[in-house]
C-alpha cells in the first residue's frame, strides 16, 4: 500500500447519491435483523451531501417505500408534499407546438404516484437516515485513487492530498490522503466516474456491451413570480430548437413555493458542429410559451451533468475482484422515461440484500442485477432511444410502437 495513514471497514461506498445511500441503509438494516456488526462508510467529494446533486425532478417511490417503508410520515422528508398532478408533452415549433399523444412517450406512462421535489433534499435526508443506522459519512473528501492488493482485486481507495498548490508544491495546510480500505467497495460516482473509466480498462468490464454514450442536461431552478407555477405540473418538449435530426429535449417541473426547475438535455451524438447545447438552452427559455413562465423570475441555483444514456445495450459487467457498480455508475437510467433515482435505489438496496445472502461476497452480483426488475424495465425500452437516431419523427413513431408491444 503506501506510508499513508490508513482506516478499514467492511464496506466503502464511493458516493453519497440515491445508490450509494441506499445500498448502506439497507446493508445496516440487514446487519442489525441479523444481529451483526457491519462498519459501512461512505466518500462524498461535494462539501455536503447532496452539493453535486442537481435539484429539481420527478422521483417514483417505489424503491424508496421498499427501503423506508414510512418514509410519507417523516416531516423531514419533503418529497412527498407535491405529487404529479399533470403531465403535458409538447413537440415545439419556433413559434408553437403540438401535443403528443400520451401513448408514445413512456415517460406519461409511470408518472402515476410520482412527486416532484429536490434530489438534493432527497439525498441529505437519506443521509441521515444512514448516519442514524451507524454508518460514516466523510463529506469533502474525494476518492482520488483506487487501491489494490497483491492478487490484483480492489483493496478500497485512497483520499486525495489536501493543501497542494498549482505548482504541486505543498503548502503550509498541507495533508496527505488517507488510505480506506475495504473488505468490498462500492463504486457509486454516478454517471462517466473518473474511478470507474479506471476500473472499466483494467477488468475490461465493457468487452461484451456495446459503448457507453452519453448526453449534457444544463438545469436551472427558478423562483418564478406568484402564480405562474402549478404545484405537479410536468411537461416535456422536443423539437425545437433542436433541428430534427438531433437528439435533444427539456424538461419543467413546477415545484413548490413558487419554483420551478427547467432544463435541456442534449445528446452528444450530435453531427451539426454549430449546436451548442447551451445556446439551444437560452433558445428555449424564450419560446413564447416558456418565457412567460420565467418573466420576472430569478435564477436560484443552475448547473450540468454528463447523463448515462446507453441504456440496456451499454451495460457493463458491474463486478470484479473486491469491488461492484451501482447505480448511474452502471448506467442504470431509464432513458425515455428520463428517469433514474428509483433505479439507483433499487440497485443499491438489491446489491445489499446480494451481499447479505453470500456472506458479503459479491460473486454473482452481475447475474442477479441482469436478471432483476432493473434489467427488465431496461431491456423494455431499450429501442427508444437508439430509434432517434433516424430523426425525430421516426422516433417518436418508433417510442409509439415499443411502448405497445413492450420492447
Amino acid at each position: 500500500m503506501s506510508d499513508r495513514e490508513s482506516m478499514e471497514y467492511d464496506v466503502v461506498i464511493v458516493g453519497a447519491g440515491p445508490a450509494g445511500l441506499s445500498s448502506a441503509i439497507r446493508l445496516k438494516q440487514l446487519a442489525t435483523e441479523a444481529g451483526r456488526d457491519l462498519s459501512v462508510c461512505i466518500l462524498e467529494k461535494g462539501s455536503e451531501v447532496g452539493a453535486h446533486i442537481l435539484s429539481g425532478a420527478v422521483i417514483d417511490p417505489r424503491s424508496l417505500d421498499e427501503l423506508l417503508p414510512d418514509w410519507k410520515e417523516d416531516e423531514s422528508c419533503l418529497l412527498h408534499r407535491v405529487p404529479v398532478t399533470s403531465n403535458h408533452h409538447w413537440v415545439l415549433t419556433k413559434k408553437g407546438k403540438f401535443n403528443l399523444p400520451h401513448l408514445m412517450m413512456p415517460s406519461f406512462l409511470d408518472n402515476k404516484g410520482t412527486f416532484t421535489g429536490s434530489l438534493a433534499n432527497l439525498t441529505r435526508w437519506l443521509a441521515g437516515k444512514a448516519e442514524e443506522l451507524g454508518v460514516e459519512i466523510f463529506p469533502g473528501f474525494a476518492a482520488a485513487e483506487i487501491l489494490y492488493a497483491e492478487d490484483g482485486s480492489v483493496r478500497g481507495v485512497a483520499t486525495g492530498a489536501m493543501g497542494v498548490a498549482r505548482d504541486g508544491s505543498h503548502r503550509s495546510d498541507y495533508q496527505p490522503g488517507m488510505d480506506i480500505l475495504a473488505g468490498y467497495t462500492f463504486f457509486a460516482e454516478g454517471a462517466h466516474g473518473h474511478l470507474t473509466k479506471q476500473l472499466v480498462t483494467r477488468f475490461k468490464l465493457d468487452e461484451k456491451s456495446d459503448p457507453q454514450s452519453y448526453s449534457i442536461g444544463i438545469k436551472e431552478l427558478w423562483q418564478v413570480k406568484p402564480g405562474n407555477s402549478v404545484p405537479g405540473k410536468i411537461i416535456h418538449t422536443l423539437g425545437w430548437p433542436a433541428d430534427y435530426k438531433t437528439y435533444g429535449g427539456s424538461f419543467i417541473y413546477h415545484l413548490d413555493q413558487d419554483r420551478i426547475a427547467l432544463g435541456y438535455v442534449s445528446g452528444l451524438d450530435y453531427s451539426d458542429p454549430r449546436y451548442e447545447p447551451y445556446e439551444a438552452f437560452q433558445q428555449l427559455k424564450h419560446h413564447p410559451l416558456i418565457k412567460p413562465m420565467l418573466e420576472g423570475g430569478t435564477i436560484m441555483s443552475a448547473g450540468a451533468r454528463a447523463i448515462v444514456t446507453g441504456g440496456y445495450q451499454s451495460l457493463p459487467k458491474v463486478e470484479m475482484p473486491g469491488a461492484v457498480l451501482i447505480g448511474d455508475t452502471a448506467g442504470l437510467l431509464n432513458v425515455p422515461k428520463i428517469k433514474g433515482t428509483h433505479q439507483a435505489l433499487r440497485s443499491g438496496m438489491m446489491l445489499a440484500e446480494h451481499l447479505s445472502a453470500n456472506k458479503l461476497a459479491p460473486a454473482g452480483w452481475d447475474a442477479a442485477l441482469r436478471s432483476s426488475p432493473v434489467m427488465r424495465e431496461l431491456h423494455g425500452v431499450r429501442n427508444i432511444k437508439p430509434g432517434f437516431k433516424r430523426g425525430l419523427y421516426f422516433g417518436l413513431a418508433n417510442a409509439g410502437w415499443e411502448t405497445l408491444t413492450r420492447g
